[in-house]
């Protein structure tokens, strides 16, 4: 039994006890979480699709911990003008547990 659901702006296919990675949640570590934005299930070749989502069903969460991705870097360069910039990025994740798949 998979989903599509819709969590922080992003669209992820989520099985039950698979850990995801999303951007940056205001929550504790620890906490249990619901989203009801679910697209998509499918049940066994069974599919349920929403129109844009599914009416009662939700995804139950549990966040497992606040981490940093990998560095970006981000090089400007315009040739013969002597311009260089060099800048770097790390983006915020929440890593979760997918708990149960409700329908």
């Amino acid at each position: 039994m998979y989903a599509i659901v819709e969590i922080a702006g992003q669209q992820f296919k989520v099985e039950k006890d698979q850990k995801v990675f999303v951007h940056r949640l205001n929550a504790e570590v620890g906490a249990k979480l619901d989203f009801d934005k679910v697209l998509l299930v499918d049940n066994g070749g069974k599919i349920t699709l929403g129109a844009p989502a599914i009416d009662g069903a939700k995804i139950s969460v549990e966040v497992v911990e606040h981490v940093k991705g990998d560095k970006v870097i981000v090089f400007k360069k315009k040739r013969r003008k002597g311009y260089r910039k060099k800048n770097g990025h790390r983006q915020s994740f929440t890593a979760i547990k997918i708990s149960d798949i409700n329908l």
